[in-house]
């Protein structure tokens, strides 16, 4: 497994964990043991790597679920519920991004959170 990929993961998903102020020690544990975990994973499936970032933002959103609530949030529905951001497509990659859960809308490319605007 190519290190790098790994590092790019980690820096997307803590580029949007700072973007939405998550990035708690709690947070940023989760997505250590999560980039930890990913690697075992991509070094079983090489052929896997493309789909490495997506699945340590999805792995990050589920440990957060958990333990402190829904991350990320949408920020650009404001009559509907609160509801989360997904990653599409759902295996994580290629190219994985942040999708509404209410309008299905593409929000921002992950690690871009900090840079999205109200549809």
């Amino acid at each position: 497994m190519d290190n790098a990929l790994l590092f790019d993961a980690r820096a997307r998903v803590l580029a949007d964990l700072r973007a939405r102020d998550h990035a708690t020690p709690p947070a940023v544990s989760a997505l250590e043991d999560a980039v930890s975990a990913r690697s075992w994973w991509a070094g079983q499936w090489p052929e896997g790597a493309q789909y490495v970032a997506g699945l340590v933002a999805q792995d990050v959103q589920d440990a957060l679920f958990e333990s402190t609530g829904r991350w990320p949030l949408c920020v650009g529905c404001p009559d509907a519920p609160e509801h989360s951001l997904y990653i599409q497509p759902d295996l994580g990659g290629p190219d994985p991004h942040w999708v509404c859960e209410e309008t299905g809308q593409t929000v921002a490319d992950l690690g871009r959170l900090g840079e999205w605007r109200p549809f």
